[in-house]
């Protein structure tokens, strides 16, 4: 997401060929603005008005409401700012603020879905440990630690981020000032490892634990078997979620930020890899627009269950 002009860093003696995001962000921003702000604020009054009473899992989902909400809020400026060519009109103060939602978001959408897996990990794997830990008040607890870990880990986002002048454009960085980019990069390491790279793994593996002990042979009823099907759709959809949503915008930032700090690959590289990282932008936002399906599909599942 970073515009640093050519004549303030070596990387940028190539000159890319990214002209294509200033169509593809403004419209995927705008598009995913308009879908993500209707189903995010229409699944909070959901729950707020037509569940009850909560249950842990709609602790979880209303929280990953709230922090996709606050994502799709800040893409109007910048669905703006790139539909201007990278010119930013408004203050710095705004510019970290929006990289700072951006980030916090990401990073608690990641962390309430990882919540939803290891939920009902425990109450297919463990069900007898799930009786002494499913319950709403840890839920209520991990929540608060999820957002207050995330917004201190997200903090220093509002110390690098700056804006500079490119000739008669503002551009709003999403890295740093060259000054600070090797610790900035230092920072995005941990942020990788520790809030992406850890969860990722945890949900991955409870996941296919889940989907292996629900598909071990049980002389059990045709229904029950249609109901551990409907499971493993919606353990297969959150797995699909992380893979298409978050693992390609990880993968090719991590690598954009690599052959920044080397300064050794040559220009096609460069090149490649930048227009990578930008077109994988959207994927990241469309996670927003995705995650109100999952409402709606265990939602409508635990009605059947229920009703069964």
């Amino acid at each position: 997401m970073d515009d640093i002009p050519e004549d303030e860093n070596l990387t940028y003696r190539c000159i890319f060929e990214e002209d294509f995001k200033y169509i593809l962000l403004p419209v995927s921003y705008g598009i995913v603005f308009v879908f993500g702000f209707i189903v995010n604020v229409l699944s909070l009054y959901i729950f707020i008005f037509q569940i009850r009473p909560w249950k842990v899992v709609n602790i979880f989902m209303f929280n990953l409401a709230l922090s996709d909400l606050l994502y799709v809020l800040s893409l109007p400026l910048l669905a703006y700012y790139y539909s201007k060519a990278n010119d930013w009109p408004f203050s710095e103060a705004l510019c970290k603020i929006v990289r700072f939602l951006f980030y916090t978001s990401l990073y608690c959408s990641i962390f309430f879905l990882l919540c939803i897996s290891i939920y009902r990990f425990m109450a297919v794997c463990y069900p007898m440990q799930f009786l002494r830990w499913g319950h709403i008040r840890y839920a209520r607890i991990a929540s608060v630690c999820i957002w207050v870990v995330v917004v201190v880990t997200q903090s220093p986002t509002l110390y690098f981020v700056s804006t500079s002048m490119n000739d008669d454009s503002t551009v709003c960085h999403d890295t740093s000032s060259i000054e600070l980019f090797d610790q900035f990069v230092i920072y995005s390491t941990v942020n990788l490892a520790a809030l992406f790279c850890v969860p990722f793994t945890i949900l991955i593996v409870c996941n296919c634990l889940m989907i292996y002990v629900l598909l071990k042979p049980t002389p059990s009823a045709t229904q029950t078997s249609k109901s551990k099907k409907k499971s493993i759709k919606m353990i297969i959809t959150v797995m699909l979620v992380f893979i298409v949503c978050f693992l390609p915008f990880h993968v090719t930032r991590t690598l954009y930020y690599y052959f920044r700090k080397v300064n050794l690959a040559p220009c096609s590289t460069l090149n490649t890899v930048n227009a990578a990282y930008k077109s994988t932008r959207p994927l990241a936002s469309v996670n927003s627009c995705i995650d109100p399906i999952l409402y709606f599909l265990v939602w409508r599942f635990r009605l059947r269950r229920n009703r069964s």
